[in-house]
């Protein structure tokens, strides 16, 4: 085997952006997933969690909800109060719409795929009507004091559940108006404080669930407006939830990193009445679980940590393969390193700008594994930022260290690189 020479770059200070909000595809076994920095990735469960999509973020849009509509129709909305639709195939924003209720802060679409209600900064709940080319709004529903945090329909599609501070409310969809309002904020402490419900959950059998600031989930009857069971998880904020098809099973992710399962057990063997039990408790993040999503075979987690976990479910998955492994995604799919060997040269890209850096060098010699000492240090020779609100998608630089090019989702950039003098020139 030939000699060759082993850098250590501990100099590409990367941060890779949080996982912001997950909306899972039952029917096409495709994850899509939108990070705090607005950029949207595509997975693909079906060929082995393979990373299919990545659409670049935007500075004007932060993404704080995702859901799929008319079967693989993917919508985004975030606090600049759009909703947008994305090209899969062009992998950009397609158009947009006014939510026209300030910002956004949660989306949800409905059991057909037909309309997405949206919550907004202003109090009120918007029905769009998903059409052929776009959405197009349809109605205002009952609009209440307090930002709208989280959205749920019924199965049946009758009824939604919308989630604010201190309390949630049920609204009729053929009336428009609230039928019940829940106060939530009932707890033993002597200091008042407000009770954040960070997300909802209507079931078919008219329960709802919530998750809120006191790291509580609380099953609902929503028609008597009683508290049916309760259960503190955890000393800080539960702050999302997602529910299995079957309505059998719960998962919820926490301000401390840790997610949580809930199953509707059977209270005694064999018997009819059944209950909430907290049966299996997961640390696979260190920051906050800001989304989370239930497949049919897996449980899925997406913190501020970066990190995308699946964690199958044992007593789902028929055989031992790869389907039976846990999945941590911790770093980015795409190449972020380039190199021109030539140049001894390291283009390192970043969101909204690029560093070139000279490899440092040794005249000194050593047998196998040895650490030498540089004779010269990693020079950080130029920052290129990018012009426009648009995120770097792509870059390069050539063997020879002379051109140096990237690309955004509607433009390409290429440099003419003279690193004696290290200057930069646009062609």
């Amino acid at each position: 085997m030939g000699e060759f020479e082993v850098h250590r770059v501990r100099f590409f200070g990367l941060v890779p952006a949080g996982v912001r909000c997950l909306a899972y595809q039952p029917r096409g076994s495709r994850l899509a997933l939108a990070r705090t920095d607005g950029a949207v990735e595509v997975y693909n469960f079906a060929a082995n969690y393979y990373q299919e999509k990545v659409i670049p973020g935007h500075e004007a849009r932060a993404v704080e909800s995702l859901c799929w509509a008319a079967g693989d129709r993917l919508f985004g909305a975030g606090l600049s109060g759009d909703i947008t639709e994305y090209d899969l195939s062009r992998l950009s924003a397609a158009r947009g719409a006014d939510g026209g209720g300030g910002p956004i802060w949660s989306m949800a679409s409905n059991g057909t795929g037909t309309q997405l209600a949206i919550g907004c900064e202003d109090g009120s709940v918007k029905i769009f009507q998903v059409v052929p080319g776009g959405i197009q709004f349809e109605r205002n529903l009952d609009r209440r004091k307090g930002r709208v945090l989280c959205l749920s329909w019924h199965p049946s599609d009758t009824h939604i559940a919308a989630g604010s501070i201190d309390f949630f409310r049920v609204i009729d969809i053929a009336s428009g108006q609230t039928v019940q309002r829940i106060m939530v904020n009932y707890h033993v402490e002597k200091v008042k404080r407000e009770c954040v419900v960070w997300a909802i959950a209507l079931l078919s059998r008219g329960t709802v669930v919530t998750t809120d600031s006191f790291g509580r989930v609380q099953f609902w009857d929503w028609q008597q407006g009683t508290l049916a069971e309760s259960h503190t998880v955890s000393t800080s904020a539960v702050l999302s939830l997602a529910v299995a098809e079957k309505e059998d099973s719960i998962v919820v992710g926490t301000s401390s990193g840790a997610t949580y399962q809930l199953q509707l057990l059977p209270v005694k063997l064999g018997g009819s009445e059944k209950r909430w039990v907290r049966t299996k408790p997961f640390q696979h993040h260190s920051h906050d679980v800001r989304a989370v999503a239930h497949s049919p075979t897996a449980l899925i987690s997406g913190g501020l940590d970066a990190q995308l976990v699946i964690r199958p479910l044992m007593e789902k998955v028929q055989k031992k393969g790869y389907d039976a492994v846990l999945r941590k995604f911790t770093f980015p799919h795409r190449r972020l390193v380039s190199c021109a060997r030539k140049a001894r040269l390291l283009l390192f890209q970043f969101s909204q700008h690029l560093e070139l850096w000279r490899l440092g060098s040794t005249r000194e010699t050593g047998k196998d594994g040895e650490v030498l000492p540089l004779c010269r240090m990693p020079e950080h020779l130029v920052q290129l930022k990018s012009k426009g609100p648009e995120h770097i998608y792509c870059s390069c630089v050539s063997p020879c260290g002379t051109w140096l090019g990237y690309s955004t989702a509607s433009r390409f950039h290429l440099y003419r690189v003279r690193c004696d003098g290290v200057s930069l020139r646009k062609v």
